[in-house]
């Protein structure tokens, strides 16, 4: 292991709450981080994305807007499962983003497993999504953008949860 991190938001900015990633991830930039770990606003860019996630990672952490039938502004972190295909994948799409059709595309890569020897193709040993309960992914009438009330009033709390799973991480690390 060698501690590497990659801190990955996505949403799309024009549908309210989707921005959550982003606002998260520019929070994140401007504090100080430690050596090796990567934040970066992936936007809707998908196949950036799945190119990303295919590095040599210790951990990855996808933060996006996260419906779950809670309490609008409510943060989550889960562990997703890669939904292995039936040998074929959900193409991701260039100009969306769909956080399953990512996964699906790097298991069709050969990407879902560490290779024993760290061989390219390798992918993080673990994944986590930390995301908050959307209050609304849609486009405002008027065309304002942004986060509503309480979804803005979590950011602080991701980014707390994200610097300690990047603290978690690399201690793993260290420790290996």
């Amino acid at each position: 292991m060698n501690g590497r991190v990659l801190v990955a938001g996505i949403g799309n900015i024009f549908l309210g709450d989707d921005a959550f990633g982003g606002e998260v991830v520019q929070r994140l930039q401007r504090r100080p981080l430690p050596k090796g770990v990567r934040v970066e606003d992936f936007g809707i860019r998908s196949y950036d994305l799945v190119y990303a996630l295919m590095e040599d990672w210790d951990l990855a952490v996808l933060v996006d807007a996260l419906p779950r039938g809670g309490q609008p502004g409510t943060v989550y972190t889960l562990e997703p499962e890669v939904l292995a295909g039936n040998g074929s994948a959900t193409m991701a799409d260039a100009h969306s983003m769909n956080p399953v059709s990512v996964l699906q595309m790097l298991d069709a890569m050969g990407a879902g497993k560490r290779e024993k020897d760290g061989a390219i193709g390798a992918r993080q040993q673990r994944l986590l999504v930390v995301g908050c309960e959307p209050a609304t992914v849609e486009p405002d009438p008027e065309g304002n953008i942004g986060l509503s009330a309480p979804v803005k009033a979590a950011v602080e709390q991701a980014v707390s949860v994200i610097e300690d799973l990047i603290i978690r991480a690399r201690s793993d690390a260290s420790a290996a």
